[in-house]
């Protein structure tokens, strides 16, 4: 049988398919087949470890590649060097041959070993710079000290006159000595220098007090500048302190404390001439560290600018090489043959092109030997395959997120794009909340290339809908005409049918009645005259009330008629027979007959003919509760109760058949295969293409397919079986049918009544935001409008600002959503439901566009 073209209403013809390509061109042909994105292969090598497969050594290698790549990325973000990123839209790459990615692996190491060497140069050398910043302003404030005291001794004494401290009193006995150097020396008292980080200061004072129990002196000051630590990168800010003590063993203790509490010690002369000298060096030895740091860095930003050109076009060839070998680790390796076989799915539409493009690579590689692919027949239920283009992608993604549908089961995405967004704007209908919404989304359609590129979460969301967007402020349009709704204002296109009836005698604030004009109606949508009336909310309520359940009927109906097509199509008559007909008669002889009578009541003129409108809700539940009993007269009594009698009877006769028709078909009909001798449902056989079993003529005895024709197309009867988790169809049990289909009956009946219920959001909804909108337009911008001279002028610039900001902000953006949520979940629930399965798995074929589109990894390389 041909395929059938492909089309959104069911997913395509998808075909198992088996393929024996060269091992010389193995890695060509998967990179051309990732290219069409076209086949979903499968594992093979289920029984094989990762790490035993065939090409895990160049995975291995080519993830070496990518830590290079990444490492190169991480220097450039270090060194605010910006990547030139790819836009795939317009660039594209072409697949590297086996020498480019040998180069461009030698290439790596190399740039990767150079660039690690001057990051090590860098580093070194600026801890080095630090090292000799912090020893000069060691020896400024150091010098300084030793020049205040060399002017006046006394300055020490006072600074910390402190009887427990013995140090200090060995000073005072030699202040007569005009030379503090000489007096320290001859005092046998030595000094430590260094530099130790602020925050840890005061605990280096305490630490050091009650350790040496005050056999100290130590000063210090503050270095203004803040040092950065080169191991970390980061500003710390500093002190420099000196401190002075007796004997070299409470000298070494302090050092020893000083590097426990991460300080650093200088070496500092005593001598002022040596000390100049010493500062002299140290500057000249930290400008010439300065200038090969500068050099250093300006060679490592020339190096990573230039990689910064290539590192998106390399990363992205990394990721489809890698990516292609890992497909070819799905494959099998028939060593005597040198041949790689494998399997996949298909669209049978595209058999043809991918049968060309495995021409296409033999003859570019000069062999001879052709690739072969034959379509084989399988007991596996395929996956589904629903193509989609820019407009319906968004609207077949929110039906996936629910579920996957069935095989060539009926998809419900495509209803969905009308009745989903025109279920919204039933409860959004305002037009001119409809208009702000259609110039935004006519916006990021227009801007759609700028707009792609943006990277905040929640537009990119919005973004992604943007056609959903489109479509639902288009119908809200209409719905908004409808309801004659702008902003909570009316449109006055036509005259009322309707004009005030005023007495005689009428005074201003007493109640006015309406009467119509004559037999014409208003031509389109609501009376503008109904807004501002009293009675206003109490007409919309019924008036909406009774289009929600008449909605709800027409698109569960809808719905209902949508699982006979796919009963038809998977040629089911016992579906047809056993759910579908009795399920919609029980639909509706409750709720069609419930909508009949709506509109049965709006076409008669109740007070003009002198009777009370009957209420539906009571006579519904009467129906129920009291069978034959009529409250109040929609039609003749007789042949109302009569109708109604009818109508219940046949809704409960269908209850038994939903239960037990199907399940007994089908026991009748597994009995019978039985008798005949056929096998079992479920109990295919299970013999493998690989298996050196000869077979009826398809299956060779090394376990290859036979062909039809010389160029390797033709088919093999009998696939592999290697994937469990693919199961086709499992042994018939009575009693799991019986229980499914009592579960089946039980929701559906259960499900009739919710549902229909379900449907009055619409009118909730709608009137909710109907009367939001009119409180907004009362507490903002209406007051101002009759205002008058300046501050009229301002308070309705700023009532208009107020206005349309919460327009904006509650009315189109909270509202919005929530009457977006309400209407997927009608669509989901109460429209799904009825002929969706959604056992189905997702078609995800081996494609580079979409690997690269959804690796998060490669979002910084991507434009």
């Amino acid at each position: 049988m041909a395929p059938s073209q492909t089309s959104m209403f069911r997913s395509a013809d998808m075909s198992m398919v088996q393929l024996y390509i060269s091992n010389e061109i193995g890695r060509e042909v998967v990179n051309a087949l990732g290219e069409l994105g076209l086949v979903q292969f499968r594992d093979l090598n289920g029984e094989v470890t990762a790490f035993q497969r065939t090409y895990t050594q160049e995975i291995r290698r080519l993830d070496n590649i990518e830590r290079q790549l990444r490492y190169f990325h991480h220097q450039m973000d270090k060194s605010a060097i910006p990547v030139r990123k790819l836009d795939l839209d317009v660039e594209t790459l072409a697949a590297p041959s086996t020498n480019e990615i040998d180069e461009l692996a030698e290439r790596s190491q190399s740039l990767e070993s150079r660039v690690h060497q001057l990051n090590e140069s860098y580093e070194t050398l600026k801890k080095r710079e630090v090292e000799l910043t912090e020893w000069r302003w060691v020896l400024r404030e150091a010098g300084g000290f030793f020049d205040r005291a060399h002017g006046n001794v006394e300055e020490i004494r006072a600074s910390t006159e402190d009887d427990d401290a013995p140090l200090l009193q060995d000073v005072e006995q030699h202040n007569q000595a005009p030379d503090v150097e000489r007096s320290f020396s001859g005092m046998n008292i030595g000094f430590v220098a260094g530099v130790i980080s602020r925050d840890r200061i005061a605990a280096f004072e305490r630490i050091l007090w009650r350790t040496l129990r005050g056999n100290l002196y130590m000063n210090q000051s503050e270095i203004p500048e803040p040092l950065i630590d080169p191991t970390t990168n980061e500003a710390v800010n500093k002190n420099v302190f000196v401190i002075f003590a007796h004997g070299k063993e409470i000298l070494a203790k302090i050092r020893k404390i000083s590097e426990s509490m991460g300080a650093e010690i200088y070496n500092v002369d005593e001598n002022s001439d040596l000390r100049r000298d010493q500062i002299h060096e140290v500057n000249a030895r930290l400008n010439d560290v300065q200038n090969v740091l500068k050099n250093t860095q300006q060679t490592l930003e020339a190096e990573l600018t230039q990689i910064a050109q290539s590192l998106s076009a390399w990363m992205i060839l990394v990721t489809k090489e890698k990516a292609a070998y890992q497909t070819l680790n799905l494959f099998s390796f028939d060593r005597q043959r040198r041949t790689l076989i494998a399997e996949g799915w298909c669209p049978s539409n595209d058999l043809p092109l991918i049968r060309s493009t495995l021409q296409d690579v033999t003859n570019r590689a000069g062999l001879s030997v052709p690739s072969i692919i034959n379509e084989i027949r399988t007991n596996k239920t395929p996956p589904t395959y629903l193509k989609t283009n820019k407009f319906t992608e968004a609207f077949q993604t929110i039906i996936n997120a629910y579920g996957t549908a069935s095989y060539q089961e009926v998809n419900p995405a495509l209803p969905a794009i009308v009745t989903f967004p025109f279920l919204f704007a039933v409860m959004f209908g305002d037009f001119g909340h409809a208009v702000i919404m259609l110039c935004a989304s006519l916006a990021m359609i227009y801007w759609e290339r700028p707009l792609k590129k943006v990277t905040f979460e929640l537009f990119a969301m919005i973004y992604y809908g943007r056609y959903i967007a489109l479509v639902m402020a288009i119908f809200s349009l209409y719905t908004g005409l409808i309801y004659n709704d702008v902003f909570s204002q009316s449109f006055t296109f036509f005259d009322s049918a309707w004009k005030w009836k005023v007495p005689e005698g009428w005074e201003q604030g007493k109640v006015l009645t309406a009467e119509l004009k004559g037999d014409g109606r208003y031509p389109f949508g609501l009376d503008w005259r109904w807004h501002g009336a009293e009675n206003d909310l109490l007409f919309s309520n019924s008036y909406k009330m009774k289009m929600s359940i008449i909605l709800g009927w027409a698109h569960m109906t809808y719905s209902l008629v949508l699982s006979l097509f796919n009963a038809r199509h998977f040629k089911k008559p016992i579906d047809i027979w056993g759910n579908f007909v009795p399920g919609m008669i029980f639909f509706q002889s409750i709720f069609g007959y419930l909508v009949g009578c709506i509109i049965y009541k709006w076409s008669v003129d109740w007070y003009a003919a002198g009777q009370q409108p009957p209420g539906l809700l009571n006579m519904l539940i009467y129906m129920f509760l009291n069978p034959g009993y009529i409250d109040i007269p929609l039609y003749k009594e007789s042949v109302q109760a009569g109708v109604q009698k009818f109508l219940l009877g046949l809704a409960f006769l269908q209850v038994p058949i939903l239960l037990f028709l199907k399940p007994f078909y089908l026991r009748y009909e597994h009995n019978r295969a039985r008798a005949k001798g056929y096998r079992g449902i479920g109990e295919p056989s299970r013999v493998s293409a690989l298996d050196d079993e000869d077979g009826d003529g398809h299956i060779t005895g090394n376990g290859r397919p036979s062909m039809d024709s010389e160029d390797g197309e033709g088919v093999a009867m009998i696939a592999q079986d290697h994937d469990d988790d693919e199961e086709g169809h499992g042994e018939f049990e009575f009693s799991e049918v019986m229980i499914h289909q009592v579960i089946h009956t039980i929701e559906f009946c259960l499900n009739c009544v919710s549902h229909t219920a379900s449907y009055l959001r619409l009118w909730a909804l709608s009137l909710a935001h109907q009367q939001l909108s009119s409180v907004l337009w009362t507490m903002t911008l209406g007051p101002t409008l009759s205002m008058t001279g300046v501050i009229g002028v301002i308070a309705i610039v700023i009532g208009f600002g107020g206005w349309f900001f919460l327009t904006c902000a509650i009315l189109i953006a909270m509202e919005g959503c929530s009457a977006m949520l309400h209407s997927l979940r009608l669509q989901w629930v109460e429209a799904q439901s009825k002929y969706a399965e959604f056992a189905g798995h997702m078609f995800t074929p081996f494609s580079f566009g979409a690997l690269l589109e959804e690796d998060e990894g490669l979002t910084e390389f991507k434009g």
